[in-house]
């Protein structure tokens, strides 16, 4: 049976998972992004550079903060209302790494990021490590040790 636009717009499909924190002392509800959601969270990690051959702009990805971001936007609570505003970012994302990348990777799948735009998000893309590669300063490391 085709649904049809009531049943479509009526369906209850915004996905919550209770994740154990044990760091925090108990558990904490994560709700995955509506559409609308996960565009404005993936444009505001997105930024606009002119290009290297100066004949356009090429899109930034702008990875501070990115996980608490994220996860101001996902934590919700028992009534399904935001624990955080997007102000909160940077205090949450003062605490500690492991237990925000766990609940990022929840958030993420939740909201349905696929695995290719969560590692560009990352940062571990190939584009992404060729980009860092080209334009590192860095001098190379050497594999034997003194």
């Amino acid at each position: 049976m085709a649904l049809n636009r009531d049943a479509i717009l009526g369906a209850v499909d915004v996905q919550t998972e209770k994740v154990d924190v044990p760091e925090w002392g108990g558990d904490v509800i994560v709700r995955g992004l509506t559409g609308d959601e996960l565009d404005n969270f993936q444009g505001s990690i997105r930024q606009f550079r002119p290009s290297f051959d100066g004949k356009g702009m090429e899109p930034v990805l702008v990875q501070d903060g990115m996980r608490a971001k994220l996860l101001v936007k996902c934590l919700v609570d028992e009534a399904g209302e935001r624990l955080f505003t997007d102000q909160d970012a940077p205090a949450l994302g003062a605490k500690n790494g492991s237990v925000i990348d766990r609940l990022y990777d929840v958030a993420a799948r939740l909201s349905g990021l696929s695995e290719e735009e969560k590692e560009e998000l990352e940062g571990n893309s190939a584009t992404a490590t060729e980009d860092a590669a080209s334009t590192s300063s860095s001098p190379e490391m050497s594999s034997t040790a003194p």
